[in-house]
């Protein structure tokens, strides 16, 4: 009697399994059991951006020596003239231009390619700039309502405060050029994130720098 209720009991619990599709909690499947299996999505599309130069500020975050050097993010040091020509063609319209920084550096170890004027503030902040920092406030008194973000790291200052600008109404773009990492997978996981984010996608658009225009 005793094995036969064993049987029935197995039996029960597999068909249960064949229904429900349970395989038990030691078998369940994480993204971490998933790593080498899961495919990058397609590549988001870039778009040319023409933008009104009055109501657009570029943000030109965390370029400093301390992490932007041919040792710990080689690809940073590439975006430099990229980034170079993005300062000047938004001087020469005339588009609010704002520097920041992370804690610790100071403003002489910026890269001198991009680096501030000497008389332009400079915003110190962690990976969103928008927290501990009065850069909404900066933005919202010169009637600012689209931000162009370049940067590094993508996965740290780029990534969180293009989600930081969405959620506080800003539309935003990023040039893909403008932002890097190490390794170059946390700059294609940003792009993928940044496209896709929830409620929030269609406020951002990924572009590169010789595709924006302003008016």
């Amino acid at each position: 009697m005793l094995v036969r209720s064993l049987r029935g009991a197995v039996q029960a619990v597999a068909l249960a399994a064949a229904v429900f599709g349970f395989h038990g909690i030691a078998s369940a499947q994480t993204i971490i059991d998933q790593w080498s299996s899961v495919a990058a999505p397609p590549a988001p599309a870039l778009k040319p951006v023409s933008l009104a130069a009055k109501t657009t500020a570029l943000l030109v975050m965390d370029f400093v020596k301390q992490t932007c050097n041919q040792t710990a993010r080689p690809s940073c040091v590439t975006s430099l003239p990229k980034v170079k020509a993005m300062i000047a063609a938004a001087k020469a319209k005339g588009v609010t231009v704002v520097w920041t920084s992370i804690a610790g550096p100071k403003r002489e170890d910026y890269q001198p390619d991009v680096a501030p004027p000497s008389d332009a503030p400079l915003t110190i902040g962690q990976i969103d700039k928008f927290v501990g920092t009065d850069l909404e406030k900066q933005l919202k008194d010169k009637s600012i309502t689209t931000v162009v973000i370049a940067g590094t790291s993508a996965h740290g200052a780029v990534l969180f405060t293009a989600s930081g600008a969405a959620l506080r109404g800003f539309n935003v773009v990023v040039p893909v050029d403008g932002m890097s990492a190490s390794p170059p997978y946390a700059e294609q996981a940003t792009a993928d994130i940044l496209s896709v984010l929830p409620g929030l996608a269609a406020k951002v658009t990924l572009t590169r720098g010789d595709m924006i225009t302003y008016q």
